[in-house]
């Protein structure tokens, strides 16, 4: 990546940062998004139907804002990090980890030599589509990528020590809905047991030097987790903030209908 990354310069400031989740296939959705103000924006590959070429537009749209384009691949998916990575993401979002081994194979693929075995091309768009800046991308790539892994259940947890002592991984996002279903409460993420493991997770992640965060829907989650620490927060999904927004809309008008003319 040869642009400048507006969500590591944030993060390396000491500065909390929000984004969100975008399941839209649209660049003019995330245009709209990203001309907020958020800090960044994670375009969903896993649970959304985002094609890596509209994914790339996406992007485009992202930096045009001074905003941060993340990527959430499907997995630990040699071929999925790397389109990523190459479309000119920020940073790339790794869900479902399990082991310590996962997280070496994550780094090995988002890295180049000498600390991994990330394919190079420079006809990309992370490589500026020349082979004049191969140098400069050899120099930079591997120091200007963020890598986020995903925390999301008991295995995770087992070895969270391990997992936090790879240098390479800079932000740890507790998947709170996930670890829900693993501690058996599923989508009770507002769970006494819950919030006492994400508590402890936040603290052995910040000891570690690395950056933690999760997801919030409401504002009484959001301030209860700055309280924690968290670093790198996104704030509900475009697709619930789209219905959300209409329903209130929809809820208002069959109030003033329901009031201007009873029974009607």
């Amino acid at each position: 990546m040869l642009r400048k990354n507006f969500l590591k310069e944030k993060l390396q400031t000491g500065s909390t940062v929000l984004g969100t989740w975008s399941v839209v296939p649209s660049a003019i959705a995330t245009d709209i998004i990203a001309s907020s103000g958020l800090d960044f924006v994670i375009i969903d590959s896993e649970h959304g139907p985002i094609s890596f070429e509209t994914a790339q537009n996406m992007v485009v749209a992202c930096e045009s804002r001074n905003v941060s384009p993340v990527m959430r691949v499907g997995g630990v998916i040699s071929a999925e990090i790397l389109r990523a990575l190459e479309i000119g993401v920020h940073c790339v979002q790794i869900p479902n980890i399990t082991t310590v081994d996962e997280v070496r194979n994550v780094i090995a693929f988002c890295k180049y030599p000498p600390v991994g075995n990330r394919g190079f091309s420079p006809f990309t768009r992370a490589g500026g589509y020349s082979h004049e800046n191969s140098k400069e991308i050899n120099a930079t790539a591997n120091e200007s990528t963020l890598v986020a892994i995903q925390i999301e259940g008991r295995d995770a947890i087992e070895q969270i020590h391990g997992i936090l002592a790879i240098k390479e991984v800079d932000i740890v996002f507790i998947g709170l809905y996930d670890l829900s279903k693993s501690l058996g409460i599923l989508g009770q993420v507002d769970s006494p047991l819950v919030l006492d493991v994400m508590s402890q997770l936040t603290a052995k992640i910040l000891d570690a030097g690395k950056y933690p965060g999760t997801i919030v829907t409401n504002e009484k989650q959001l301030e209860r987790i700055i309280g924690l620490g968290m670093k790198y927060i996104t704030y509900s999904v475009d697709c619930e903030m789209l219905l959300r927004s209409y329903k209130a809309v929809h809820n208002d008008f069959r109030k003033i209908v329901s009031h201007s003319f009873p029974g009607g």
